[in-house]
Parts: structure tokens; sequence; C-alpha cells
């Protein structure tokens, strides 16, 4: 079993939530960090424990951002970071699984379940042996206590409740 180190500068956590209805807001995370214990000929015995900075979320535009970051959402100034760490690996397919683990938002943990496509080691120009991991999950925004909305006029609500979520990762071997 090695150790990878996620690489900051290559990994993003992102997601997609309908607004007003109709369509759909983008935004991302760019601060993640962590490390994955892995062995890439047996996937199954991978342990991942990764953490995201909730004050780097950018959708594009600067009073959502803030509005995201305040208490009606995920109340950066309590609750700074979104946590994973795996609990069990079931391998799907030849380079995909699903990784089971607990998810903390805003304070709450549950347990998720990410589709992950592994690809990798290669090595870089640069020296370094690299993974990579894509994984891909919906939840509930309500189930982490993040119930701010507002009503429309002929029905539904400003803000969807379910929220695609997909993190890329690009790890590095330490030797």
């Amino acid at each position: 079993m090695s150790q990878w180190v996620i690489d900051p500068d290559h990994s993003v956590a992102a997601f997609s939530i309908r607004h007003m209805t109709v369509a759909f807001v983008h935004g991302q995370m760019n601060e993640v960090s962590g490390s994955i214990n892995l062995d890439p000929d047996n996937i199954t015995g991978m342990n991942i424990e990764f953490e995201i900075g909730v004050s780097s979320i950018i959708t594009g535009i600067g009073k959502r951002d803030d509005h995201l970051k305040s208490a009606d959402f995920f109340d950066v100034e309590n609750y700074p970071k979104i946590l994973f760490k795996s609990n069990k690996v079931e391998k799907t397919g030849e380079n995909t699984c699903m990784v089971i683990g607990d998810l903390n938002v805003h304070g709450i943990t549950k347990t998720v379940t990410l589709d992950v496509d592994f690809a990798g080691p290669v090595k870089s120009p640069f020296g370094e042996t690299c993974i990579g991991i894509s994984g891909k999950t919906v939840l509930n925004r309500e189930d982490f206590k993040m119930t701010w909305n507002e009503p429309l006029e002929k029905g539904g609500f400003m803000v969807g409740k379910e929220v695609e979520v997909s993190v890329d990762i690009e790890a590095d071997l330490t030797e």
C-alpha cells in the first residue's frame, strides 16, 4: 500500500444546483487537500481522506459567493471545511468503484457514496508518479441543514434541494 498526497494545484470540488426551477448554477471550491492510501493494482483497498476549504467557493458572481459563505448556507465562519473519510470501496468495473464514506458538511456527518473513476499511475515529465480520482454524487442540501430558500410566485423555490457534486483529484506518490 502506497501513500499519495493530493495535489491542491490539480484538484477541485464542483457543484451544480437548480436555480428558480429553470437553469443550473455551477460553482467550485479550489482548496482541496488530503491523502490516499492505495495499491493501484487493488483499488478496493483504497482509503481516501480529503478536506475542502469552503471559503474558496467561486460561482462567478461575488454577491452569490458571499451569500453561499454566509450563515444562510455554508456558514464559513463556523464551518470552514468540508471533510470526507472513506469507509469502504466496492469495485464496479476495470477502473471504476463506489467509495462509501462519511461526509461532514456544515457540522453534520452523513454516509455518502461516490461513483469513482480511477486513472493511473502515470509518471509526469517532471518525475512525479501520479494518480487521478474523479468522484460524483448527488446530495440533498437540506440533509446538511442548508434550508434557506424563497418561494416563487408561480410555484417552486429559488434554490433546488438536490446538488450534483463532483471532486476531481490528482495525487502524487510520496517516497
